[in-house]
């Protein structure tokens, strides 16, 4: 546990260095630590949210007081919110007047980060890294949430780098990613990394160049995985026509671009023991366009559904934050239980409230109050499916039924969880939901298997068959909480995808 500190109003008073000095020191530090050490970036005014929270960087109070202290709070636009890394090295705040600093100068773990006049010393030099951390150039440390806490006015520090989620900083604007860039791409630049990475109709990383599914045929039960035409492009449907000639095919698998082995078996398969009310889906149910490209998506009817036992290879567990996305359809849908991606029980069975953290899309509502007709994007969060952060009306739920939809969600594991629903081919996110957990669920008790076309308690001898509809094209599970720029810039790639 991270000490907490007691912060004065005002840092001692140290000499100003004279603008010859500021140079000079500047100049230094790039000779000593290198170019590469400080980020130089193009003016670029923004907040900075974490990874953790989904909370911005905040001046505490919005005050303009030297060395008042940094914490945490709710991304409102406010000035003491906005964050320019300069050429020099600064990390400049309210307008650019403030510079970032360490509370007397100091340099140890546990020091509280303030506000001071941009003054040039060496406690002011920060840099940017690729992982999302902001490090002291001086000290080395690594701007921290103090006690990895997500609540509002939780001070921020300097702490040890150790690659948690609560040190690592997204900017709304987010950097830009090289042409050919994938979801999964803009979410590690985000500094929210793909764990789990799943598709049947395009690759998810810009260099990924592996299987995206494996096909069975009825013929001779001999099965084929299909690919990609290039790395980082579309399924090669034409292996998938080629190989399922004059029989019939099902998916028996869809296999994870992350590289951590969380590909997904239908249930009823020897990879997932002890399931049998399961089958696979039809491999040619529907064929799709996308880039230009012929597809096939994983086309979900009840008696079908898919399973990973992915706790031990980096799903988020307990009240871990995540964020998930998928790709599905508002024209194939029922009101049949449940049609989930996302994370679940490693039992398979309904072990208690925050036991799964799921995205669900279909025409069920459980506790009233959705509006229209559906389907609706809700959260699977076990013992409910979740229109927002009740079991009431929320107004700003709307139904999905295009045919191609973006439906997300992310919850901090402790306090906070959204809900974005978007047509797939155009436009942005319409937000849900955004706030507080339903009742009985904070903190989350996460297990990090992953569920997709069915509820937690589905398929185990004794359990409850799936008795959902819906249909598949991608998705992808993340560790932390994802920024909305990095929401915004996943839905931008979706809608360039060219589903069609």
């Amino acid at each position: 546990m991270q000490p907490s500190s007691a912060l004065p109003q005002r840092p001692a008073r140290r000499p100003r260095l004279s603008a010859f000095a500021a140079v000079c020191v500047t100049a230094l530090l790039t000779v000593l630590l290198g170019t590469a050490s400080t980020w130089s970036a193009s003016a670029a005014v923004a907040p900075l949210v974490s990874s953790a929270s989904g909370r911005c960087l905040d001046v505490k109070g919005n005050a303009d007081t030297p060395g008042t202290a940094l914490d945490i709070w709710d991304c409102d636009g406010r000035a003491g919110q906005s964050y320019e890394f300069t050429s020099a090295g600064e990390l400049r705040t309210k307008g650019g007047t403030r510079c970032v600093d360490a509370l007397d100068s100091r340099t140890t773990p546990g020091t509280p980060a303030v506000i001071g006049s941009c003054d040039g010393r060496p406690t002011q030099m920060w840099r940017q890294n690729p992982d999302g951390t902001v490090t002291g150039v001086r000290s080395g440390l690594c701007l921290d949430v103090n006690g990895a806490a997500t609540a509002n006015g939780t001070a921020v520090i300097q702490w040890t780098c150790n690659g948690q989620s609560n040190q690592k900083w997204s900017s709304l604007t987010p950097p830009p990613t090289p042409d050919g860039s994938g979801p999964c791409d803009l979410y590690a630049t985000g500094g929210t990394p793909c764990v789990a990475a799943h598709s049947t109709v395009r690759a998810l990383y810009g260099s990924y160049r592996g299987a995206l599914y494996q096909v069975r045929r009825s013929s001779d039960n001999t099965t084929r995985d299909i690919g990609v035409l290039a790395a980082g492009g579309y399924a090669d449907a034409a292996a998938q026509d080629a190989f399922c000639a004059g029989t019939s095919c099902v998916i028996t698998v869809v296999r994870d671009q992350s590289g951590r082995g969380n590909d997904l078996w239908y249930q009823g398969s020897a990879q997932v023991p002890g399931s049998s009310q399961s089958s696979p889906a039809k491999a040619t149910s529907e064929a799709l366009t996308a880039g230009g490209n012929k597809a096939y998506s994983l086309y979900i009817n009840p008696g079908n559904s898919y399973w990973r036992d992915g706790h031990l290879t980096g799903v988020p567990t307990g009240a871990a934050p995540e964020g998930a996305y998928m790709v599905t359809s508002g024209t194939h849908v029922n009101n049949g239980c449940c049609f989930d991606y996302g994370n679940s029980e490693t039992t398979r069975k309904a072990d208690a409230a925050g036991a799964m953290d799921a995205i669900n899309f279909g025409t069920q509502c459980w506790f009233g109050g959705c509006s229209g007709s559906g389907p609706w994007v809700q959260a699977d969060l076990e013992w409910g499916l979740f229109p927002g952060g009740s079991q009431s009306w929320n107004p700003n739920q709307r139904a999905f039924p295009s045919k191609f939809v973006t439906a997300m969600l992310k919850n901090n594991g402790t306090s906070r969880f959204a809900l974005k629903g978007a047509n797939a081919q155009s436009g942005g996110l319409t937000t849900l939901w955004d706030g507080g957990l339903p009742g009985g669920y904070n903190p989350m008790k996460k297990q990090g298997a992953i569920i997709l076309g069915s509820g937690g308690d589905c398929c185990k001898p004794g359990g409850g068959a799936n008795l959902s509809a819906g249909t598949f094209y991608e998705g992808a599970i993340v560790a932390g909480y994802p920024s909305d720029a990095t929401d915004n810039a996943v839905q931008a790639n979706i809608t360039a995808a060219g589903y069609r």
